[in-house]
């Protein structure tokens, strides 16, 4: 990865918005999981799966942490947990509706 590249994605100001992104999230879902139920008053695992595994990237990148293993950073790049973090705020205000 070039230096440029790295800089962009894992300086101070994106792991900040990884934070930003992952704290109010993970509140919700601790606090009022109920405000994430869909129309019909139940719940898409999958979805919410996903949003889990944003959220946890959200944390891991926010707090500054790089794996060595290939797999590991492809996995919890920002991203990839940008757009998960963006689909459970969707999925929140799509509850809200």
């Amino acid at each position: 990865m070039s230096s440029i590249a790295h800089r962009r994605f894992y300086g101070s100001a994106s792991r900040v918005l990884s934070l930003l992104l992952a704290a109010p999230l993970a509140l919700v879902l601790l606090i009022h999981p109920a405000a994430m139920l869909d129309g019909q008053g139940g719940y898409s695992h999958p979805q919410l799966m996903l949003v889990m595994l944003g959220i946890s990237v959200g944390f891991v990148h926010g707090v500054g942490f790089l794996p060595h293993h290939w797999l590991w950073r492809l996995l919890f790049h920002p991203l990839i947990g940008w757009p998960l973090m963006g689909l459970g705020y969707l999925i929140l205000w799509q509850a809200q509706l």
